[in-house]
């Protein structure tokens, strides 16, 4: 598929919090890496992370991808991602931030998701408790951590 093609369908699938068809952008093996809510392994867990995790506490999602770039093996594409805040401390807010999707494929289909994300203006805007940002912070830092490129650094 033509990386502005899957890009296409990836982000207007989140849109639409179809799930299913977001989860066929992926290989049976597939890995998206979530950010927020961590890895979600398989079709079933890809789904389940659009219709239930992303749309528990928010909704009119949107995302646009810019300046893909792709090999065939390997696309990268700067986004920007916003959604409506249904959490009571967010007050309703539109919650943005900005990232780059990296994604590893295989016969057209992604293997393996990950994102690098400036989450601070998100967790600014849901207007999260201090505590609350340090939780997600560590998070962060564990998955980063854990990954093999990253085993030099430490």
């Amino acid at each position: 598929m033509d990386p502005r093609a899957l890009l296409a369908e990836f982000t207007d699938a989140v849109a639409r919090q179809d799930g299913a068809r977001f989860a066929r952008l992926f290989a049976e093996d597939g890995v998206y890496h979530d950010v927020f809510y961590g890895a979600f392994a398989g079709r079933e867990k890809i789904a389940e992370l659009i219709d239930t995790w992303f749309y528990k506490t928010a909704h009119d999602f949107r995302w646009d991808m810019h300046d893909p770039v792709s090999d065939g093996r390997t696309l990268y594409a700067r986004y920007v991602f916003s959604y409506v805040s249904d959490l009571p401390e967010a007050r309703g807010a539109r919650v943005v931030f900005e990232g780059v999707a990296c994604m590893k494929l295989r016969d057209g289909l992604i293997v393996e998701y990950h994102e690098v994300a400036n989450t601070a203006p998100a967790l600014v805007r849901l207007n999260f408790a201090p505590e609350r940002v340090a939780k997600i912070m560590a998070r962060q830092d564990e998955a980063l951590r854990a990954r093999p490129e990253v085993r030099g650094h430490l």
